[in-house]
């Protein structure tokens, strides 16, 4: 029987978090989760205030620094943090903005116009999340500076000496108690982001330095990122490996209806739609009414310029909104005051006044475009007739392949090893490269709740297919139906992965550690990205990491991942003498046994996954298109600069 004493339920139950302490308690609610994602985003806000004060016509250049010990610096030359007084709250503004949530200059319209980040709570939660963090405010020819431990200032705001520029520079580092999986910050990460916020705001100089990587000459790692030309440059950037059916991207770029809009686009020879949004540089991968604006004005003014120009009199199939975005890439940027987002991750605009908007300008915009340039014209609406053709043979394949797993009872692959569970929370699917190792992994998995699909060789290259194609291959065909998932229509119509049957919530890929299974992983990789986004996006896309190494002397062993595992495990076990140990260097799956596998890539307490995201749809659309395209060169230039991160089999 329960303690009475203990089921009381009064006012000393309710816990109050003072300051930011409610950030520390729950710090996945403020930035996402607490893994590399949250990390970065930690100088992601630091930057979005920089970039804020730049909107507001007060900011041309903004640094961001890795510091030798993997701590931030960010610094601009906006006006600075004000430092005075503040009426309420009687203490500096600075340690206000510094300390108190909700606090600072984006809910002032007078002061800022748009703002992005976490409206209003970014700085204050990466000072909450940080170890230390140091504050200086170069103002009104004075340097003011603060410190802080854990969000907790060690002394008031203070004078520190006098200067002729003026800006912000936050240092901070993060707590290693909250940030336990990582610390290390990605170079290539925060490039992503910067050189994306570069394009997202034209005029603006970011530039980003590493200190912890030096050449011979001991200079640091620096890149600088600046557009003059915005969205047009960054949509010329995303298809820059793609064949372009119009010599220049379509732009416009319009506030007359309220609210800032800036819209770039162009066709390509291929039959992907590659579409991506920003709301106040938040990249809103769910799309929104800003989307939806687009679309629709795309849609009607093409078709009527098409059917006024008699050019669909001979066309037989209906035509239908995905074909007018078929091959097209295009970057979306609206300015909005006060944002509102939905979604399931909250990055879906549902402003309704920003759909007629973005309708209007683009309506407008591209009719001008299309009596202007009759050539052009003529080479898109073609291109959207070839699309529907396409679009029909696609639907008959998509049918065909829903048809024969219906006639064959269960409907699924006969290759399948299915589990015996039946919750899609609970049960994962190997997807293996190989029949060989496929027989392997089926013998060593654990049965209730480990399905395994094995592939035969490498899958069809959808980068390159027609729609139709793709699911005339069987090893693609397979996978579809084995996930339980397909491509229907959502509310608007528009083509969408259906996932109300998906049979499992962990989809591993799991290929061999050599040159061959780094292809086909990239070759799965890229349907999924293609076509199978939304699973992606959900987070149900993982890598196995099977080990390279195994390291023996004796009774004694150990798996090893990589070079130094290898090198450590010698030092450990073959005290040192590398000629007393034996080494097995794994170059497939193929060479482990059942148990070997399971304990070192397959059971959930031993095992590592790679849980697949998207930090930047945009570079992940680039590098795609650039790894499995037809253009040698940019691949050539990518590999070679990407080399000393790879691990080449002799």
């Amino acid at each position: 029987m329960s303690d009475p004493s203990k089921s009381n339920y009064g006012a000393d139950n309710i816990q109050v978090l003072e300051g930011l302490e409610a950030v520390r308690k729950r710090p996945a609610m403020y930035i996402g989760d607490v893994g590399p994602k949250g990390l970065h985003h930690l100088v992601y806000e630091v930057v979005d205030n920089s970039i804020d004060e730049a909107l507001a016509g007060h900011c041309s250049h903004i640094t961001v620094s890795i510091l030798e010990d993997n701590s931030i610096r960010v610094i601009d030359n906006g006006r600075g943090i004000p430092t005075d007084m503040h009426p309420k709250e009687k203490k500096s503004a600075l340690e206000v903005v510094m300390t108190v949530l909700h606090a600072g200059g984006k809910f002032d319209k007078d002061t800022y116009k748009v703002s992005g980040g976490l409206h209003g709570v970014g700085v204050s939660c990466v000072n909450a999340l940080s170890k230390d963090l140091k504050v200086r405010v170069f103002r009104n020819g004075k340097i003011f500076q603060q410190e802080y431990q854990i969000g907790k200032p060690l002394y008031p705001v203070k004078e520190i000496g006098t200067t002729d520029i003026r800006g912000t520079e936050v240092t901070f580092k993060p707590d290693d108690s909250i940030f336990k999986e990582s610390q290390t910050y990605n170079f290539d990460t925060l490039q992503n982001r910067l050189r994306e916020l570069a394009y997202l705001n034209k005029g603006i100089h970011l530039t980003l330095i590493d200190e912890r990587e030096k050449d011979e000459d001991g200079k640091v790692r620096e890149e600088i990122f600046y557009s003059e030309g915005g969205l047009k440059e960054f949509v010329t950037f995303i298809d820059g490996t793609r064949e372009r059916l119009i010599p220049e991207p379509i732009y416009c770029e319009s506030d007359k209806h309220g609210i800032p809009i800036e819209i770039a686009f162009q066709y390509n020879t291929g039959y992907a739609e590659n579409l991506h949004s920003y709301v106040n540089n938040i990249n809103t991968i769910e799309g929104g009414t800003h989307v939806a604006g687009f679309r629709r004005a795309l849609t009607r003014t093409l078709k009527a310029y098409a059917v006024s120009q008699k050019l669909l009199d001979k066309v037989k199939i209906e035509i239908a909104g995905d074909d007018f975005r078929e091959g097209l890439t295009g970057v979306i940027s609206v300015k909005v005051q006060e944002p509102q987002f939905e979604g399931q991750t909250k990055t879906k605009l549902g402003n309704n006044d920003v759909m007629g908007a973005v309708d209007m300008t683009v309506g407008e915009m591209l009719e001008n475009f299309l009596q202007e340039n009759p050539k052009e014209a003529k080479i898109i609406v073609d291109k959207v007739i070839l699309a529907a053709q396409a679009r029909a043979a696609a639907r008959k394949a998509r049918d065909m392949v829903q048809r024969k797993g219906a006639m064959s009872g269960m409907g699924l692959p006969g290759k399948l090893s299915d589990c015996s569970k039946t919750d899609p929370k609970a049960c994962e699917i190997f997807l293996v490269e190989g029949d060989s190792a496929g027989g392997t992994a089926k013998q060593g998995r654990d049965r209730e709740f480990q399905a395994i699909l094995p592939l035969r060789g490498k899958i069809l290259n959808v980068e390159k297919a027609l729609e139709h194609k793709i699911y005339d291959n069987e090893e693609v065909r397979n996978m579809f139906t084995a996930l339980g998932v397909h491509i229907g229509q959502n509310e608007e119509g528009e083509k969408e992965l259906n996932l109300d049957k998906l049979r499992y919530h962990k989809i591993v890929i799991m290929t061999d550690a050599d040159v061959d299974g780094s292809h086909i992983r990239t070759l799965i990789l890229t349907l999924f990205f293609r076509y199978m986004k939304k699973l992606v996006e959900s987070g149900y896309l993982y890598i196995a990491t099977p080990p390279l190494y195994l390291v023996k002397k004796g009774t004694q062993s150990r798996y090893c991942w990589n070079d130094d595992d290898r090198d450590a495990a010698i030092k450990e076990v073959g005290k040192g003498k590398e000629d007393s140990v034996n080494v097995q260097r794994y170059k497939g799956l193929g060479e482990m046994n059942a148990e070997q596998l399971w304990e070192t890539t397959m059971d959930p307490y031993r095992r590592t996954l790679k849980r697949v995201t998207l930090d930047s749809a945009a570079e992940a659309d680039r590098i795609f298109s650039m790894l499995m395209g037809d253009e040698v060169p940019p691949r050539r230039e990518f590999i070679e600069a990407n080399a000393k991160y790879a691990k080449i089999d002799a």
